[in-house]
């Protein structure tokens, strides 16, 4: 149960002085839903408000404070603009301008001959200054009032910059005092303020370097912690040790010898299974590092064992790949492999249920459906999850209530993930690593194209396809926007089809099950030559005849996203190419796009190098840890105060201290453990806090 200290600030906005149904939108629009969501609302820049005594035309472009006394009124007419003129102590003048047609406020904000202090960017207009909506304009003796440095906030339409400042301004108000969780000799050598003060200053000045590690220190040894207990949670309970007896595996023809890197990983998984205490491993591996090929081993081990083997898959295309890839591995193995998605209805969905139920189904493929409340397992003994980086930590604790005793779990991810982000994210797992490609992997040939030569693009497709082989084409990515994606594949669609006739098939996230499938089919038959497609196809999507891919308006996508993309190809033993084309024009837009710097800097890296490894590092870099994985969904791991920058720099430190605290300094139950279970709530650690009201 949350600390009755932390309560101000888990109420929500409304319970703030003038926050009304009309403000709470604009804050919903920034998921400001809380008075804690507005204290961790931290400003994103800052004005400097430099004070001057008079005014001077080489200022212009530059935010001044500056007396001014109003002498005049000039209204233009119609819809134009409201302007004070308004003179310095030397009698330089400037124009002061309001626009939005009634004059009566700006009139009696600045009354003709009373002196006024006015801050806000002054400009040139032909050969006079001026100043357009200034910021601030107080009365001398409100002068000393106005801040030097200013905060800049992230703002929706309806707010504006000083509006925010005022909440933040209350939900700093709202906050306690709280006891310290830092280990003191660590405080002391950072000079890091408490916890309340920094959250001040850093409202005060967003430029206080202290202030802000402190707080991002806060929320990564909160998450450190969190993962140390649900690891330690995690090792108190008893599993089912698992130690297979290598039959079904003597069975099972493999179509190459395993590379060292599975070898290790196999092993590694063996010991695990082994063990009374359940396995959480996470196999990190590129595209196309076999990673498939080591979790058959594993189910393999378990259904040796005695037990049931799950697989989960992140898309309904990706798990019927994954049922009839290992159903034919399988054939002669001698077990029973079933699937079940959201789409399996009526007997077919009764029979698996059964089957399960009752033992004789061996191996589970599906999507989440496979944990729904429905499914019982006579006997489930280990879980693999398949490129779902998103099965955060409280929906891997709750594979637990699948069995009588916890399951083993197998993570896999083909997203190469930073050390830092696997701390983060997977921190009680262990990790093993796939770093070798199987035999016959060939390197794929990235090109960086223009969207003007498209046209060139079209004709080398044609002659590929021409010669027997398959592309995929895939179309933009419109602002996260589905419906968008979905036309602007569709367009490319037809555009195809005009040149290239019935041979292109299209794929997108809104076809029906069915639909997606036997579009699919086709493409793996190669009754189709070219797949249009949104990136629905991202992961997992295996069809070694296709040997080139278009990207089209590569500029959008981040980097770990097209690796992910590239890896569709070259799975096969010819050579493969990705073309990533970037900047065409739209409705509007008849130029095209110019590449920003990052946007060069990805593509760049794209061309340069094969390695997901690197690439996800500089994606991390580049985009944050938000994005790195995806979009965000329910049990990621956010940080609000924490950058990139600061994660890497911090979390080697924050994991010491979470151990020195569990270890040295009387643990949670200790001072400084109270302290630290104040953190956890109010970093909203959950599914840790769960477990100190477990016990």
């Amino acid at each position: 149960m949350r600390p009755d200290i932390l309560n101000p600030l888990f109420a929500e906005v409304e319970a703030l002085k003038g926050v009304g149904a009309s403000l709470a939108r604009p804050l919903g629009k920034l998921g400001l839903a809380r008075v804690v969501d507005l204290l961790f609302h931290l400003p994103v820049g800052w004005i400097d408000r430099r004070s001057v005594d008079l005014l001077d035309a080489r200022d212009a472009g530059s935010i001044v404070t500056v007396p001014l006394t109003a002498i005049d009124y000039r209204q233009t007419g119609g819809r134009g603009p409201f302007r004070v003129q308004a003179a310095d102590g030397a009698g330089n003048c400037v124009s002061l301008v309001y626009f939005g047609g009634n004059p009566g406020w700006a009139r009696k904000l600045l009354p003709l001959g009373e002196a006024r202090i006015v801050s806000g960017k002054l400009d040139r207009y032909g050969d006079e200054l001026q100043i357009v909506h200034p910021d601030h304009v107080l009365i001398p003796a409100e002068a000393e009032a106005l801040p030097e440095r200013e905060p800049v906030y992230r703002l929706s339409e309806g707010l504006t910059n000083k509006r925010m400042g005022q909440l933040a301004g209350q939900a700093i108000g709202r906050a306690p005092d709280l006891a310290e969780w830092i280990e003191p000799s660590l405080r002391a050598k950072h000079g890091w303020p408490s916890w309340h003060e920094a959250v001040t200053r850093v409202h005060a000045d967003p430029a206080d370097g202290p202030a802000r590690d402190r707080l991002a220190y806060d929320e990564i040894f909160a998450n450190q912690l969190a993962l140390m207990l649900i690891r330690a949670s995690s090792r108190r309970r008893r599993g089912v040790p698992l130690a297979g007896d290598g039959r079904l595996r003597d069975r099972l023809a493999l179509p190459y010898a395993l590379t060292g890197a599975q070898s290790r990983a196999i092993a590694e998984i063996e010991g695990d299974l082994a063990q009374s205490t359940p396995m959480t491993r996470l196999l990190q591996g590129d595209v196309g590092s076999g990673k498939t090929m080591v979790a058959l081993y594993a189910l393999l081990i378990a259904i040796e064992a005695g037990v049931q083997g799950a697989l989960l898959a992140p898309t309904e295309i990706l798990a019927r790949q994954h049922y009839e890839t290992l159903s034919r591995m399988l054939a002669g193995v001698g077990i029973s492999v079933a699937i079940l998605t959201g789409r399996d209805k009526g007997r077919a969905r009764e029979s698996t249920l059964m089957g399960l139920a009752d033992g004789s189904i061996d191996l589970l493929i599906g999507t989440h459906a496979i944990f729904q409340e429905a499914v019982a397992y006579k006997r489930l003994g280990l879980a693999v999850v398949d490129e779902q980086h998103r099965f955060g930590v409280a929906q891997r604790m709750m594979l637990a209530d699948k069995a009588e005793r916890p399951p083993h779990l197998l993570v896999m991810t083909a997203t190469p993930i930073p050390r830092t982000l696997t701390l983060t994210h997977y921190g009680e797992m262990d990790v093993s690593r796939l770093d070798e490609m199987p035999p016959g992997r060939q390197p794929i040939e990235t090109r960086v194209i223009p969207s003007a030569r498209i046209e060139e693009v079209v004709e080398g497709l044609g002659r590929r396809i021409d010669a027997g082989g398959q592309a995929y084409w895939v179309c933009p990515l419109v602002e996260e926007n589905e419906a968008s994606d979905r036309a602007a594949a569709e367009a490319r669609w037809v555009a195809l089809k005009l040149r290239f006739g019935d041979r292109v098939g299209l794929i997108h996230g809104r076809m029906k099950g069915p639909d997606k499938d036997a579009v699919m089919a086709a493409f793996q038959r190669a009754e189709l030559a070219v797949l249009v497609a949104t990136t629905v196809i991202e992961v997992g999507v295996d069809v070694p005849n296709a040997t080139l891919i278009v990207v089209e308006d590569a500029d959008r996508f981040g980097l770990a996203q097209l690796h992910q993309l590239r890896g569709r190809v070259g799975r096969g033993s010819g050579k493969s190419v990705c073309l990533l084309l970037w900047g065409s024009g739209g409705e509007g837009d008849p130029g095209g796009r110019q590449l920003s710097d990052t946007a060069r800097a990805r593509l760049a890296l794209m061309r340069e190098t094969n390695d997901g490894f690197r690439i996800a590092e500089e994606d991390l870099r580049l985009r944050g840890a938000g994005e790195i994985l995806g979009t965000r969904q329910s049990g990621d791991i956010e940080f609000r105060l924490a950058s990139p920058e600061r994660v890497a720099a911090l979390i080697d430190m924050a994991k010491d201290d979470a151990h020195l605290l569990v270890d040295r300094d009387g643990g949670l139950e200790g001072p400084r453990g109270q302290a630290a279970r104040t953190a956890l709530y109010l970093f909203e650690r959950d599914a840790a806090a769960g477990l100190l009201r477990s016990g």
